[in-house]
C-alpha cells in the first residue's frame, strides 16, 4: 500500500461517498485543451505553446488557463481586450472538440466499475465549466458512473473552496467524514481539508509541476485502481 500522509482518519475509511475529479485525475484532457489554446493563439496571430506548458497551465478554471496561454506566465494578465476575444475563441473551439483526444487514465473505467459495484456513492466535482464537463463524461461514456456532477459554475464557489464538497455531503445526507475526494492538486487537498474530509491524491494529472505529496493528502496513490484497498462501506 502507498505511503500515507497527515492521516485525519485510519484506514479502511468508512465511507459511503467517493468524489473524484475530472481534470489530471479522471481524464488525460491536456490534449485537447492544448489544441483548442493553440486554436485561439492562431487565430490572435499568437505562436503556439507546446504541450508541456499546457500541463503545467491547467487549474484554476478556464479564464486563468487562457490568461496563462496568452501571457506564458502564471499569474500575468494579458490586455483586457485581447483576453475577452481571446477567452470567447477557445471556448468555442474547445466546445467544439472537447472530447477528440481526451481519454480516461488506465484504470479509471475498472475503479469505478469497482466502486459502484461495492455500493459507494459516485460524485464528479470539478471547477470545469459544465458546458464542457457533461459532454466531456458523456462523450466518454463515465457520466453514468455519477449520481452527482458539480461544475465549476455549479455553485457560487468552487474548489479550493470547500462548498462543493459540502454541498455533496448534503445532497447524499452524510456527514464530510463520511466522505472522501480523490484529485491530483493541492487545490483538491485545501478544498477537502476545509470541508473536514479525508483526501487521496493520485501521483500523475496536474500540479503545476509539484509533487503532489508537498501538499500532505492522506494517501497518494499510482492508479484508481488501489482507491477500494483505502475504503470500506459505511453502513
Amino acid at each position: 500500500m502507498p505511503t500515507t500522509a497527515r492521516k485525519i482518519a485510519s484506514f479502511p475509511l468508512a465511507v459511503k461517498m467517493v468524489m473524484i475529479d475530472l481534470d489530471g485525475t479522471l481524464i488525460d484532457t491536456v490534449p485537447d485543451l492544448a489544441a483548442a489554446a493553440n486554436r485561439m493563439l492562431a487565430d490572435l496571430d499568437r505562436p503556439a505553446w507546446g504541450i508541456e506548458h499546457y500541463r503545467a497551465w491547467i487549474g484554476n478554471g478556464v479564464p486563468r488557463f487562457v490568461k496563462r496561454a496568452l501571457t506564458g506566465e502564471m499569474q500575468a494578465e494579458p490586455d483586457a481586450a485581447l483576453n475577452e476575444r481571446g477567452l470567447a475563441l477557445f471556448r468555442q473551439h474547445y466546445g467544439e472538440a472537447v472530447s477528440n483526444l481526451s481519454r480516461p487514465y488506465p484504470g479509471v473505467v475498472e475503479a469505478l466499475e469497482q466502486l459502484t459495484d461495492q455500493g459507494y456513492a459516485l460524485a464528479c466535482i470539478t471547477n470545469k465549466a459544465e458546458v464542457f464537463t457533461l459532454p466531456l463524461l458523456k462523450n466518454l461514456e463515465l457520466h453514468k458512473y455519477f449520481k452527482l456532477v458539480l461544475s465549476g459554475d455549479s455553485l457560487p464557489k468552487q474548489k479550493p473552496d470547500p462548498l462543493p464538497l459540502q454541498h455533496a455531503c448534503r445532497h447524499f445526507g452524510i456527514d464530510a467524514a463520511h466522505g472522501v475526494l480523490v484529485g491530483d492538486s493541492s487545490n483538491d487537498v485545501h478544498a477537502a481539508r476545509a470541508a473536514g474530509m479525508p483526501v487521496i491524491c493520485v501521483t500523475y494529472g496536474y500540479n503545476h509541476g509539484h509533487d503532489i505529496r508537498q501538499s500532505l493528502p492522506d494517501a497518494v496513490v499510482d492508479s484508481l485502481m488501489e482507491i477500494p484497498q483505502y475504503l470500506k462501506l459505511y453502513a
